[in-house]
């Protein structure tokens, strides 16, 4: 109730902000919010650069690292207030799960937008904003997927042109699906730095308004209205789980809760293979960091934004880095247990818990946020296949057994004898010594590493020569 009675405590404030954004005013420069410089949304004039090899850079004027721009909570209370109709309220119910993790367990299921992610409040927002001369020209962003599915989704809805420039590694249903909301979809660069290079040379030329996907004040503000749902839908948690890319997200989320909650712990998670905050936090600024394949696509970001960056920093009190394979684990406990199917970025705050790096919150109030559901089907079986692999329930093993008659027929009796499914199944002859013999090497689930550990004991009872797979991943972890 007292989030409530403060939300509508401010309800006229953000009206009267909204106006003065809708209508093109500039707002107090005092307060050091993402309101000194003008959010009208109309087109600035951009500027050039000229970095080594004399190359051209064209500087997006809303995301300066010389001039950053930080959002307040009134920006994303107006932000809920112009969006609020336009986009999903999603549901946060208790985990399923919640005592097997030790504490109070909220999930936020903010993948349950109808693109697939969180990234629908930022750009309806945005585009809401823009001044009626700018909505007719229309706006311009380059993206891998979740904030271009959002911006031409939105972009159709409010009849305003969107075009959007993909790189050619973004995953063929995603530009398809642009394509299907009316926009104009160009697919070019080897990867997100071409695409943006592209995309900001054709924002100047035909004066369209370049929103970046996470570092946009306009953007931030408006991921920033999850946190005000949370508030209302888990009244004083003791902490927030947020995954972390180029910190657009926690940007806002952290704004807003920490205006109404300020006890409450604001908690960021990246994968090991893209930890661009941690780094920015290290260098004591935004700083490019070399980004390898990871599970969560989604926060392969970089370099973080230079405004969520200053939003952010001050207000998050912990960044935690997981393993890949925890990542995976996740997205398998979340399929198993909560029938929730996300992407990589979108298991990242569970599987911090699962490594064990919160372990300080059990018995407390926690919410993780599920912010996307937008992974490829051929990623998600390897997904689901190592995270079971992490857990030991499926484990690889070579044996050396009878080459006459009825002896690999033996071994596979004993597997079904205790239980296990085989999932693939092979063996070879050319390579061994004894010609009596064949190697087989085995695929197999088990029900946990218990039984794994049953099964491999079993096996060397009958059997000379049983070699296994290293010992798992989550099971290292959990005996250190």
């Amino acid at each position: 109730m007292l989030i409530r009675r403060n939300i509508a405590k401010m309800s006229q404030e953000a009206k009267e902000q909204t106006q003065n954004v809708q209508n093109g005013a500039s707002v107090n420069k005092s307060n050091g919010t993402a309101e000194n410089c003008k959010l009208e949304l109309i087109v600035p004039n951009t500027r050039t650069r000229h970095v080594s090899g004399g190359v051209e850079e064209i500087v997006d004027p809303f995301c300066d690292s010389k001039n950053p721009k930080r959002i307040s909570f009134h920006d994303v209370t107006s932000a809920a207030f112009l969006i609020k109709g336009g986009v999903e309220r999603t549901p946060c119910p208790r985990s399923t799960s919640s005592e097997t993790y030790g504490m109070e367990l909220y999930f936020k299921k903010d993948f349950l937008q109808y693109t697939g992610s969180f990234k629908e409040r930022g750009a309806r927002y945005a585009l809401l904003s823009l001044s009626e001369e700018q909505k007719r020209k229309g706006v311009i962003s380059a993206s891998l997927g979740n904030h271009a599915l959002a911006l031409c989704y939105h972009g159709w809805k409010l009849s305003i042109p969107v075009t959007v420039v993909m790189p050619k590694a973004a995953p063929i249903m995603k530009v398809q699906k642009c394509r299907n909301y009316k926009a104009r979809v160009i697919v070019e660069g080897q990867d997100m730095g071409e695409a943006k290079s592209l995309a900001m040379r054709m924002s100047r030329e035909e004066q369209l308004l370049y929103i970046n996907g996470y570092d946009h004040p306009h953007i931030m503000a408006g991921q920033g209205t999850i946190g005000l749902e949370i508030l209302e839908q888990v009244p004083e948690p003791d902490a927030v789980v947020v995954p972390v890319g180029g910190g657009g997200l926690i940007a806002g989320i952290a704004t807003a809760v920490k205006a109404l909650s300020p006890k409450t712990k604001i908690i960021g998670v990246e994968s090991e293979k893209c930890a661009s905050f941690s780094r920015a936090m290290e260098n004591n600024g935004p700083i490019s960091t070399p980004i390898k394949n990871t599970l969560a696509d989604g926060l392969a970001v970089p370099k973080v934004g230079v405004n969520a960056y200053a939003t952010a920093l001050p207000l998050i009190d912990r960044m935690v880095v997981v393993k890949e394979e925890w990542i995976a684990v996740a997205i398998l406990r979340l399929v198993e247990e909560e029938k929730c199917v996300v992407e990589g970025a979108g298991g990242a705050g569970l599987a911090a818990i699962l490594a064990g790096h919160l372990d300080d919150l059990k018995g407390k109030k926690v919410v993780v946020l599920l912010c996307g559901g937008n992974i490829d089907t051929t990623v998600f079986g390897r997904c689901l296949e190592r995270g079971l692999a992490a857990e030991g329930r499926l484990v690889k093993f070579n044996v050396e057994v009878s080459d006459r008659p009825g002896g690999i027929n033996d071994l596979c009796a004993r597997l079904v004898r205790l239980g296990v499914s085989i999932k693939d199944i092979m063996h070879e002859r050319a390579w061994l010594r004894d010609i009596y013999t064949v190697e087989v090497k085995v695929i197999c689930e088990t029900r946990d590493w218990e039984h794994s550990l049953e099964l491999k004991n079993e096996l060397k009872k009958y059997y000379a020569k049983v070699e296994f797979s290293d010992v798992p991943l989550a099971i290292i972890e959990k005996t250190l």
